[in-house]
């Protein structure tokens, strides 16, 4: 029995067909995750803006664990409070930024948190660089500024940091002074002063003495003098007449 070989139009028609179904499925596949910011009050110098971070995750088998944020020029650790994130999150600030960190949140699943800055510094636009760090000891690397992107080695290592773009500030808006230290703190309400016991007779005596007048005690010691040298005077007169006699 013969074999049928399909004509050569058909097999050109099969493999592109092949081909395209690829194409397809390549281009519906996730791009590379990254870090996005975003804020519905993004304008220069305005102040008490809420900022969001989502951390889209990277890792079918870990969990992020944690984001340690280097904040822009013009926005200073103090100047940052804490909003929402995923539950038993704790945020602690640092000297160039900020760290939110946990329970590894669902391998696969997206990290957001959201801060609230005092006061946007006036610029056009806010860079945010991120370390993204997961269960298994990872960490993407967010910090490429300009658009350089990924450097090569994959998995996020010198992908672009997030960026908060500004609308012109608002007329009229200035900047606001210096926050408070952080490690300030809190003013306490001042406790009662106790006003002194009422000092006995004695303490009286003894005040009134050392501001001026000789105390009991210096009159009995000049009196004994005085007795002492009346009986040396009285001995030696009575050896003088001992003597003469």
């Amino acid at each position: 029995m013969s074999r049928i070989t399909p004509p050569r139009t058909a097999r050109r028609l099969t493999v592109a067909a092949a081909a395209a179904a690829g194409a397809v499925l390549l281009t519906a596949v996730p791009a590379t995750a990254h870090v996005e910011v975003e804020s519905d009050r993004a304008q220069a110098l305005a102040q008490n803006v809420e900022i969001t971070f989502v951390a889209e995750s990277e890792s079918a088998t870990a969990g992020i664990t944690q984001l340690r944020v280097v904040l822009p020029e013009g926005i200073q650790p103090s100047d940052v409070v804490y909003g929402e994130g995923p539950t038993g999150w704790a945020f602690t600030a640092n000297a160039d930024g900020y760290t939110v960190n946990g329970p590894a949140v669902k391998a696969g699943e997206d990290a957001e948190h959201s801060v609230v800055v005092r006061q946007l510094p006036d610029a056009k636009e806010l860079a945010f660089k991120t370390l993204q760090t997961y269960s298994d000891g990872r960490t993407d690397r967010w910090i490429e500024l300009g658009g350089s992107g990924d450097d090569g080695h994959g998995h996020g290592h010198g992908n672009e940091a997030p960026v908060l773009k500004l609308k012109a500030a608002a007329p009229g808006a200035k900047t606001v002074g210096p926050s408070p230290s952080a490690s300030r703190t809190p003013a306490t309400a001042p406790t009662a002063v106790e006003e002194p016991a009422s000092p006995t007779p004695q303490a009286a005596d003894s005040r009134q003495d050392d501001d001026g007048g000789l105390s009991a005690a210096a009159w009995t010691g000049i009196a004994a003098a005085v007795l002492l040298a009346a009986a040396a005077v009285a001995f030696l007169v009575r050896g003088r007449r001992g003597a003469q006699g």
